[in-house]
């Protein structure tokens, strides 16, 4: 099994500067994005610093991921416990440098990561960007959005109507970076060839996309021609944040 993939960002139309980051690694079947908090390049720098740390991570434990999985049972539990060791270990690194600098104060990053590997794919997850994933022509929303307005909703304060025009609705509840600690989501699920998954930061999803238009990017034809759809379409509704997506199938 191996991995396939395309991925882009754009500044969008109102932005001076694109604090979002991602990473594309078909070897490694490691994809990441970020969508820095911040402003005035420090949220740049905050997705940027998490991603690669968080990438380095994976790497300096494959061997130790790898054998985990071909172990299976309680072995895929200790790689999820290794994916949120990495997250956490660039949530540190993140609110450090911002302890460093004052002029970094506050600075943080959501992070959404899929590992592809051995029949498996493992997600970890903080803040509202997002993870699809495609099966058998079905997709399905795999991450949870961390804001306050998904709260409200879960709580029944709050319609999705509502939630829709809510000044809240980019309010994030959890960041990597903005405490030295983060409460990181995990999944594993079977990963079989023929699946896709798509990677975005809200600027694509916080339009509010219809099924149906997610679903036609994540199956296009080509993975490059599915990026830039999104990412087109972004900006088309008026692209008033950073967009990032990334594309992965399995072959």
């Amino acid at each position: 099994m191996r991995t396939l993939s395309a991925g882009s960002t754009h500044v969008g139309q109102k932005r001076a500067h694109n604090e979002d980051f991602y990473v594309c690694d078909d070897r490694l079947g490691l994809y990441v994005v970020a969508d820095g908090v911040g402003g005035h390049a420090k949220g740049e720098i905050a997705s940027r610093e998490a991603v690669e740390q968080v990438v380095m991570w994976v790497r300096r434990h494959l061997a130790d991921i790898d054998r985990n999985i071909a172990e299976g049972g309680d072995g895929l539990a200790h790689v999820r416990r290794l994916l949120e060791s990495g997250v956490q270990s660039a949530c540190y690194m993140v609110y450090a440098l911002a302890e460093q600098d004052p002029e970094k104060h506050g600075m943080s990053t959501t992070m959404s990561l899929l590992l592809v590997r051995g029949g498996h794919a493992f997600v970890a997850q903080v803040g509202d960007s997002r993870v699809y994933c495609m099966h058998g022509g079905e997709i399905t929303q795999v991450t949870e959005d961390h804001t306050l307005v998904n709260y409200r909703i879960k709580q029944g304060l709050m319609t999705e109507e509502e939630a829709r025009t809510s000044a809240a609705k980019n309010v994030i509840t959890r960041a990597v970076g903005h405490k030295d600690y983060v409460q990181v989501d995990t999944f594993e699920f079977p990963a079989v060839a023929g699946d896709r998954y798509f990677l975005c930061t809200d600027g694509f999803h916080g339009y509010d996309p219809d099924p149906d238009e997610v679903a036609a990017i994540v199956k296009a034809p080509t993975l490059d021609g599915g990026v830039g759809d999104a990412i087109d379409l972004a900006n088309r509704l008026g692209g008033r944040d950073n967009i990032t997506a990334v594309l992965v199938k399995v072959v």
